[in-house]
């Protein structure tokens, strides 16, 4: 083959790569999405686009948790130092009443007995808590954990300082609805946080912040 030969060919492989477009950008359409999600401007196969996850939600859980934990102890102090007795007040009649009570159980007075073990379980929950925590970016399980935390610390407090002795403390309720157990502001933020856990659930929501279907 001839030099003139190959120069006719050169021109020729040029116009073959930009004559084609859909050639020219394979190269580009299998570039890993930098959010996790498959080839760039796709959905990955078989699911949702994960959501973005932005940034952290470690503050919005810290808020919640510091105000449960803070209203449910300036409650307690107050129906220690003047609730504690004397006779309940009367809010709506008999349906319901502010009462002093020691609990030595868990929420609602249940497993008395079991002073120690209810401790024990609150501060794994709050080690548990902790640990999820660092891949929260979900606003909404951010409320949940932090009802969750705020409640856990609020009762396990009780149980480490107040009598009859260390990791032992009867809890201080005072919600006294009629024909129903006595509570405190901790046992509803857990309960409250607990039920959002199950709804978010059940909604396919994670705390990362992408969404699942089952």
């Amino acid at each position: 083959m001839t030099e003139v030969e190959r120069a006719d060919e050169r021109p020729g492989e040029a116009r073959s790569e930009t004559e084609n477009p859909a050639r020219a950008s394979e190269g580009t359409t299998g570039r890993a999405d930098p959010e996790g999600g498959g080839p760039e401007g796709g959905v990955p196969d078989g699911g949702e686009r994960p959501a973005r996850r932005g940034r952290r939600r470690i503050t919005e859980l810290a808020v919640v948790a510091a105000v449960a934990y803070a209203l449910d102890l300036i409650t307690k102090i107050l129906v220690v130092e003047k609730l504690e007795g004397h006779a309940p007040i009367e809010v709506i009649g008999t349906w319901l009443r502010f009462q002093a009570v020691r609990n030595p159980g868990a929420a609602f007075g249940i497993g008395e007995a079991l002073t120690i073990v209810f401790t024990l379980i609150a501060a794994i929950v709050i080690v548990v808590i902790m640990r999820i925590a660092r891949k929260l970016y979900s606003t909404p399980w951010a409320v949940a954990l932090g009802l969750l935390l705020g409640g856990a610390l609020g009762n396990l407090t009780d149980r480490v300082f107040r009598s009859p002795g260390l990791f032992q403390g009867h809890v201080v309720d005072f919600i006294a609805p009629a024909h129903f157990a006595v509570f405190n502001l901790a046992d509803s933020a857990i309960v409250c946080g607990g039920v959002l856990i199950v709804l978010l659930s059940f909604r396919g929501l994670d705390p990362d912040g992408s969404v699942h279907r089952d």
